[in-house]
């Protein structure tokens, strides 16, 4: 008996644009408003203590020690031995934030895999 591949539905691709759209464009901003801008830098490490700020420093140390781009590779290859939305919803959000805040080798590697992940056939349903 022959397995079908790992297929979406049209509900699951339009939930997959959302939250990858929503997941990038929330990475460009903290880049870009928050860690990268001159102002907020200087008044975050003069010690203003904002939700901003907050989000900064929490997405500095993700980015510095690799968090996102080790948890994107993990979780596509968790996608590719077993494919299931729920898996390939996760490692989108990892492999978006890790593309955008500097996790580009790591995270590459995991949108590969997560690609991948559609050629394996689907796990039963019991």
């Amino acid at each position: 008996m022959k397995k079908k591949p790992f297929r979406l539905t049209p509900y699951q691709v339009q939930f997959l644009l959302i939250v990858g759209f929503a997941t990038v464009g929330y990475a460009l901003y903290l880049r870009y408003l928050a860690i990268e801008l001159s102002t907020v830098a200087l008044a975050c490490d003069a010690g203003l203590r904002s939700m901003l700020c907050k989000s900064r420093m929490l997405m500095t140390y993700l980015f510095q020690n690799s968090v996102f781009g080790i948890a994107a590779l993990v979780i596509a290859t968790l996608h590719f031995i077993r494919p299931s939305i729920v898996l390939l919803t996760g490692g989108l959000i990892c492999a978006g934030f890790g593309i955008v805040l500097y996790n580009v080798a790591l995270s590459g590697t995991a949108i590969g895999l997560l690609m991948l992940g559609f050629s394996r056939p689907a796990p039963a349903t019991a």
